[in-house]
């Protein structure tokens, strides 16, 4: 681990980002792969993994994005420590939003008449794909400003608190991905096809791991408003997304089990590596 953290720190913030970020892609493609095994997942399977997915990205919102945002402001807006955690996690939530809107996407065990943003004729695995792409941006983006934190010597980052973002976003990408790719197999789309798609949901997730390091590298005083803004970001996604699709069948108990043990493992991490 302090060899990784090392290597991380000597290659510096942006390409750190873009290692992470391709880590938790890898994961999503390895989650789809499953398509060559299987043709379908039993909802009981599947309901958990999600559960899993929001409880691992309630955590990190806390434990890692606004957390260390609302320790930053102390430091660096004395009296005003609630206004950067307050305006960032807000505009999160808002971009997520307004993409939400403007975006036409279909969410994974929703039908075709469920279909949100702008009315389009788009084939509905496009569709299941931008609703998985929307997911992954603040994922992305908050390894990405996590790095360019701990790169900054900001005391409330950390390279191995980035690392435990990146693991445990990664472990959540894994039924991400096979998320996306069992429905389109089960439709009849071809395995290669299938898994394509899977993976290509996470191909958003280096470019804003890139674009979260950058910015705060370049304007650190946004540094944490840049922390909870992904942090609104994604609990927008997991209130909006996540929890409604485990809850439209029989297993809702079990997906609430996914979640508190994604979210234990997900404070585990940060705690005990950041």
């Amino acid at each position: 681990m302090k060899e990784l953290e090392q290597f991380l720190t000597e290659i510096g913030p942006i390409y750190a980002a873009l290692i992470a970020t391709t880590f938790t892609w890898l994961v999503t493609a390895a989650g789809a792969s499953l398509v060559f095994f299987f043709k379908t997942m039993s909802r009981s399977v599947l309901d958990p993994m999600l559960g899993f997915t929001g409880g691992v990205m309630v955590a990190a919102s806390f434990w890692s994005l606004l957390n260390p945002a609302i320790e930053m402001s102390e430091r660096m807006y004395p009296g005003f420590s609630w206004m950067p955690a307050a305006v960032g996690f807000l505009a999160g939530a808002m971009f997520l939003y307004f993409l939400d809107k403007i975006t036409p996407h279909l969410h994974i065990n929703f039908g075709p008449e469920e279909t949100e943003g702008t009315k389009t004729q788009w084939h509905r695995t496009t569709l299941l794909v931008l609703a998985i792409t929307l997911h992954n941006i603040p994922e992305g983006l908050a390894v990405g400003v996590l790095f360019g934190a701990a790169a900054e010597g900001m005391p409330e980052a950390s390279i191995a608190g980035a690392i435990a973002l990146a693991i445990g976003i990664g472990l959540q990408n894994f039924p991400e991905g096979i998320a996306v790719a069992m429905p389109l197999r089960r439709h009849g789309i071809s395995r290669f096809k299938s898994f394509w798609y899977g993976q290509l949901s996470a191909i958003v997730e280096p470019v804003a791991g890139v674009v979260g390091a950058a910015a705060v590298i370049y304007m650190q005083p946004i540094l944490p408003f840049a922390l909870s803004f992904a942090a609104g970001a994604m609990i927008y996604v997991v209130v909006e997304e996540v929890i409604p699709e485990t809850q439209r069948d029989k297993y809702t108990d079990k997906s609430v089990l996914g979640f508190i043990g994604g979210f234990l493992i997900m404070m585990i991490l940060d705690v005990a590596l950041g």
